[in-house]
């Protein structure tokens, strides 16, 4: 079983920062992919970005240039460094994992924008 647990929310004024963590624990044999994914309040969830095991990256187009995600391959740990928050980045953000082809989610962490 694998086990995904994120870290690093809170609330932030607009134009704030914050970095996520997120860490896959367990009995892994490989990870694929590793996203980040949002749901805001009465909208479906969505991604945000996503690395592969390569460092592959792409990201939504309403978080380029201001989001970055990377990856400690060693840690089967993913982060998402967000700068320049803007209020409708306030969600709930989820972890994702491919692990062991397979897919979890981890248990979500609350990101809210307001000043």
């Amino acid at each position: 079983q694998v086990q995904v647990v994120e870290s690093g929310g809170g609330l932030v004024q607009p134009g704030g920062s914050l970095r996520l963590s997120c860490v896959a624990s367990g009995s892994i044999f490989s990870i694929s992919v590793m996203a980040w994914h949002r749901q805001a309040p009465g909208k479906e969830r969505e991604l945000v970005a996503r690395i592969n095991s390569s460092g592959y990256t792409n990201y939504a187009d309403s978080v380029k240039g201001r989001f970055t995600i990377s990856r400690d391959n060693a840690k089967n740990t993913v982060y998402l460094q967000m700068n320049s928050l803007k209020p409708e980045d306030t969600a709930v953000y989820y972890c994702y994992s491919f692990a062991n082809l397979r897919t979890y989610w981890g248990q979500g962490t609350q990101v809210t924008v307001s000043s």
